[in-house]
């Protein structure tokens, strides 16, 4: 198995409830098409729902660091953000960020699937 070196930004909402989970999955979907997918290497954004109703895991994967950058260097931040905003605003249950410092990773480690391994 190859270790899949992209870049990625994970953005954490602690939400109140299943409805609040499928509505901010709606709008951050629709900031994704709107204001992110077509920026070179851009590569996806998944949307992780805790199954306890609680936690809403937006993890954007790009080709690398480089291509992260220069989206965020040549992209309409202001109108992203805002539109960030207005979805928050417009949402019927609460969601607050959880993320500290610059949300954003590169794989570490990966571990595949494979045979059982025993102490010899």
């Amino acid at each position: 198995m190859t270790t899949d070196t992209g870049f990625y930004s994970i953005i954490d909402y602690t939400v109140d409830g299943p409805d609040t989970q499928r509505e901010i999955v709606t709008a951050f979907a629709e900031i994704q098409q709107r204001w992110v997918r077509f920026y070179p290497g851009y590569r996806s954004a998944r949307f992780h729902l805790s199954t306890d109703g609680t936690r809403v895991y937006n993890i954007v994967h790009w080709a690398s660091e480089t291509d992260y950058r220069n989206f965020v260097a040549t992209s309409d931040t202001e109108g992203r953000m805002a539109a960030i905003r207005e979805a928050l605003d417009g949402l019927s249950g609460k969601a607050e960020p959880r993320m500290s410092g610059s949300p954003t990773y590169v794989v570490g480690r990966e571990v595949g699937p494979g045979p059982q391994q025993t102490d010899a």
